[in-house]
């Protein structure tokens, strides 16, 4: 996948947000190392309040926060993940 490719879909993105609709999922594949899936399956197993789907929007707003995104749903992904206490 290209950065243009990105950008379009990221346009269709803004088209979205002008007529008002509500916020849309995006669907992923990716590879991964293994020692990272293992670690996540580990971490999933030991947290069942946690999926894989949280595991990974969560490492995705951490990434981008730490890199200077400053879109408000970002963020608030970021802080609300980081001050979640956990489940006993």
């Amino acid at each position: 996948m290209d950065r243009n490719h990105l950008e379009r879909c990221h346009d269709m993105g803004a088209a979205a947000k002008a007529t008002q609709l509500p916020p849309a999922y995006v669907s992923l594949e990716t590879e991964i190392p293994e020692v990272l899936y293992r670690g996540m399956k580990q971490f999933i197993g030991a947290h069942p309040s946690w999926d894989q789907y949280r595991v990974m929007s969560s490492a995705l707003a951490h990434f981008l926060f730490q890199n200077g995104c400053n879109e408000r749903p970002v963020t608030e992904r970021y802080l609300d993940d980081l001050f979640t206490r956990p489940e006993n």
